[in-house]
């Protein structure tokens, strides 16, 4: 359905919402000559803009005077969605006393939920949840609101999460699950605690590369001693290398000497038949090739 053009109202409407000018939406909204509902092109409506840039004063003057907190724009989002991306807890509060909806999501499937976790907003989080938001939503690629809080690090959002009966291996739809992403992103502190909460230390991507994998070609060190804890695969993964030919290939002394340590075999060879020492030289990691050179034969490690 298209939307009517904006009048010089509605575009003063949405100026006064945007700006948080109370007074000057107020007399616009008793002149009677817009709606207090007009969409602009993007079906942004003006409660939306009042949430979305933190002015509760016209958020409340707003929902006084009628406003949808049901309206979406036309990406799906709402004025809820927005409050808890800024993190302001007392609109999201009024919103959600003002019965908008808590799990409506955008058209790509982010939830309210899903964006106070990526932004970090452990508080609006918490109201969400005590209202009823579910905890395993998703969005279109899978990815659910402890994926993004692993992925960004948000350590106290996850372990929160968790025991609200978050799933620790829900995967994405490429494979990634929270340990994977959070282990790619060095979040050596996010791993631990999921992998004490269960999460499956060798979940492989569909390219078949596990969070150790991603770590060592990473070369994050802590990551590989929070993961090494859980005795991951140390030999050939399903993408045809090992995690000592990812720290090989990065130039990580440091990871490929905790694996070595763990038990990795140091002569392994990939599936297009190259050593980890071979990478090294090929990529001029020279350091990581005298060092990986100078370690004895085992047998392959399963």
């Amino acid at each position: 359905m298209s939307l009517k053009k904006e009048s010089p109202s509605d575009v003063q409407l949405h100026l006064a919402a945007m700006r948080g000018d109370v007074e000057h939406l107020r007399r616009i909204l008793d002149s009677g000559k817009v709606h207090v509902d007009s969409k602009d092109k993007e079906g942004t409506t003006p409660l939306i803009l009042a949430a979305a840039n933190g002015h509760f004063d016209c958020v409340q003057e707003l929902l006084d005077q009628g406003a949808s907190p049901v309206a979406r724009r036309v990406t799906g989002t709402t004025a809820l969605f927005f409050a808890c991306q800024g993190g302001y807890l007392d609109i999201v509060k009024l919103l959600l006393d003002n019965k908008a909806p808590v799990d409506t999501a955008s058209v790509d499937g982010g939830s309210p939920l899903f964006v106070a976790c990526q932004c970090g907003h452990m508080d609006v989080v918490k109201e969400l949840i005590s209202q009823g938001a579910r905890v395993n939503t998703h969005m279109k690629d899978r990815a659910t609101p402890l994926f993004i809080a692993a992925q960004n690090g948000h350590y106290k959002i996850l372990v929160y999460l968790l025991a609200q009966g978050a799933e620790a291996d829900t995967k994405r739809t490429d494979g990634a699950t929270p340990l994977w992403i959070s282990a790619q992103m060095g979040h050596d502190h996010i791993v631990a605690q999921l992998l004490k909460a269960g999460a499956r230390v060798d979940a492989a991507r569909h390219d078949g590369a596990t969070a150790l994998f991603k770590a060592a070609h990473k070369g994050h060190s802590a990551v590989v001693g929070e993961l090494l804890k859980y005795k991951p695969s140390l030999g050939m993964l399903p993408n045809g290398e090992s995690a000592l030919h990812a720290a090989a290939l990065s130039g990580s002394l440091p990871v490929c000497k905790q694996l070595i340590a763990a038990g990795a075999d140091p002569f392994l060879k990939n599936q297009e038949g190259y050593s980890p020492s071979e990478i090294a030289l090929h990529h001029k990691h020279n350091i990581v090739y005298d060092y990986l050179k100078g370690c004895t034969p085992r047998n392959n490690v399963k």
